[in-house]
């Protein structure tokens, strides 16, 4: 750490007082103010206290004086005046910086969660953008305003100073270059543990996830079927336990360590009050100060040394908490998302064609040894009904989130009507696709909402919602549950009603049929939870529903892929196969194959 860091650090001021600001103008411009009346009372105070000492001596020494006698009483009455409104200060601040405080953690909080719909879906699935996002988040809400406040702490405590620093320049320099000298160690100190604190908190990020994640699995009703049953509570126990001992013992050596030296460096402080505290004492028994100027000159040492390191524990604690808003505001700031470069025109061919097309397509993971999909080239023209299959890992579910746009091929392109896809407006191209992913959301919502998320801009249009559910198959649920479609899904929250894994498919289901512009549905498993008789009816009614529209379809069942136009099959991110079902039978490869070995179980 060097004043060149602690310098450059310090430049987050204004961004740290622009967010204050954002979030509440009154509030803040009542900080300052308090705070500049803060710094004035206990100057006024220590200044008081000498009146009334002198006061009282000259009172003593004549007892017939009623007017010295009045001065005292009004000089108490002046004090308590102080005391009083410096206990008013004190309450009104603390109380500004809550209101502000909670008012800033919604604007900063707003403001991270803006940025995060920005992202892509690969920022989520890379653990090292994750970790910028989770330190961003840590504490956000908190140190913009301690910046802030510790900043306004730092102008009080320095006008304070400046008070008291005047006050002792009639003892002499040497007066106020102690009471420097002795504050400066403390203050290196601080802010040298304060990087030391930074730096450990940004490098246990992803133990700190990890902790969190231990912590998910173990009280949420997501994973409490299989951490029961396979008996898993006392190992992830156990594995919570080590890795906070782990975080514990990092971070206790840096406490204890911050805590020995401030301590040690406190009684270097205090030695020095001491000593200047002895030759003040020595000059009052001489006769040369007054009992007044000794009590004077004592507090004002005393305090103005607590002024002293006040200004510079602000500083080092602004140091540290700037060192945490570099983290918001370097995300906050993040250019996450680049202007896509469009490919060459598309040929005539494709100009004129309607339905989708993938054209030489690799797509590879970040940080993945190999291609998802590797070369990949196949059409699907507009109204027709396709199939995608293959053994598991074989980039099936990668290639829906390229056509939906949600990943950009590593090479190549898609298209829809002969127009690629990174040159299409993102809400046209979302408006133009129904789509259910099978490891779709549970929202523990109700359960009208839940179907509403599908199309949200139609989320209060009720017989859209019913139109939905009806497709979907939802409507015996629809009818059984509480309350119907006002009934709240899951058990998160209170009366929450928790699903069967199809009664959640078939609401998944009519989510996806929310979208009644779309022409093209996407089907990624969308029976996988479902018996035979419902998966049966849900496709009879997905025939006549997706009639005169491009349909795709992810399955591992085969008398559902069967019903398909044309079935695609991919293996090791490849194509492999494609044709109707009769000719892929009829070439004998890895999709007859795979059709036999199914047909057998049945057997």
């Amino acid at each position: 750490m060097s004043w060149r860091q602690v310098l450059r650090t310090a430049g987050h001021v204004p961004d740290a007082l622009r967010l204050v600001l954002q979030a509440s103008v009154g509030g803040t411009v009542v900080l300052a103010l308090l705070t500049v009346l803060a710094a004035v009372m206990p100057v006024a105070l220590v200044y008081v206290g000498k009146l009334i000492i002198d006061a009282v001596v000259t009172a003593a020494g004549n007892p017939a004086d009623l007017a010295a006698r009045n001065t005292v009483v009004e000089l108490v009455l002046l004090e308590l005046g102080l005391v009083v409104a410096q206990v008013v200060l004190q309450r009104a601040s603390g109380l500004v910086r809550q209101l502000v405080g909670e008012k800033l953690g919604v604007h900063i909080n707003v403001l991270i969660l803006e940025k995060a719909l920005t992202l892509e879906l690969s920022h989520f699935e890379d653990s090292e953008f994750y970790d910028r996002l989770t330190r961003a988040r840590r504490e956000a809400s908190s140190r913009p305003l301690s910046v802030v406040v510790q900043t306004f702490s730092l102008v009080q405590n320095a006008l304070s100073l400046v008070g008291y620093l005047v006050a002792l320049w009639a003892l002499g320099g040497w007066v106020v270059g102690l009471l420097v000298l002795a504050s400066l160690p403390g203050f290196i100190s601080e802010v040298k543990f304060s990087a030391d604190a930074f730096r450990l908190r940004n490098r246990q990020s992803a133990d700190s996830r990890r902790l969190w994640y231990l912590e998910y699995v173990l009280a949420t009703d997501t994973h409490a079927k299989e951490v029961k049953l396979f008996g898993l509570g006392a190992y992830f126990l156990q594995r919570y336990r080590d890795l906070a001992v782990k975080l514990f013992r990092e971070n206790s050596v840096v406490a204890v360590q911050r805590a020995v030296w401030g301590t040690l460096l406190g009684l270097l402080s205090t030695g020095a009050f001491y000593a200047c505290y002895a030759v003040i004492a020595l000059r009052a028994a001489r006769g040369e100060i007054t009992l007044g100027e000794l009590t004077l000159y004592t507090l004002a040492f005393r305090q103005g040394q607590g002024a002293f390191q006040s200004v510079l524990s602000s500083m080092g604690s602004m140091y540290e908490s700037q060192l945490y808003m570099s983290n918001l505001l370097d995300f906050l700031k993040a250019q996450v998302g680049t202007t896509p470069t469009l490919p060459a025109p598309v040929s005539v061919q494709g100009a004129a064609e309607r339905g989708v097309r993938f054209e030489n397509v690799t797509f590879q993971y970040p940080g993945a040894s190999a291609p998802a999909l590797r070369d990949v080239s196949m059409f699907i023209p507009a109204g027709t009904s396709a199939a995608l299959v293959g053994p598991n890992g074989a980039g099936k579910t990668t290639f829906i989130k390229l056509l939906t746009g949600l990943y950009t091929p590593s090479s190549g392109r898609v298209l829809l009507d002969g127009k690629d896809l990174r040159a299409w407006d993102g809400d046209a191209l979302r408006a133009r696709m129904g789509v259910i992913f099978q490891d779709y959301n549970r929202y523990q919502l109700l359960l009208r909402e839940n179907v509403g998320v599908g199309a949200v801009e139609q989320i209060l249009d009720e017989t859209r919602i019913r139109h939905a559910v009806e497709k979907g198959g939802a409507e015996e649920l629809v009818r059984t549950l509480p309350g119907g479609l006002d009934a709240s899904l899951g058990r998160w929250f209170a009366r929450g009603v928790e699903l069967s894994g199809g009664q959640w498919q078939s609401v998944a289901l009519a989510r996806s049929f929310m979208r009644q512009d779309a022409d093209v549905l996407i089907l990624d498993e969308p029976t996988a939870a479902l018996d035979a008789e419902a998966e049966y009816l849900v496709f009879q009614r997905f025939k006549e529903l997706t009639r005169g529209r491009t349909s795709i379809v992810i399955s591992h069942r085969f008398p559902t892929v069967r019903l398909a136009d044309r079935i695609f099959v991919l293996a090791d991110g490849k194509l492999a196969e494609q044709g109707t079902h009769q000719e892929l039978l009829d070439a004998g490869g890895t999709y007859a194959r795979m059709f036999r070995l199914q047909a057998e179980g049945y057997q």
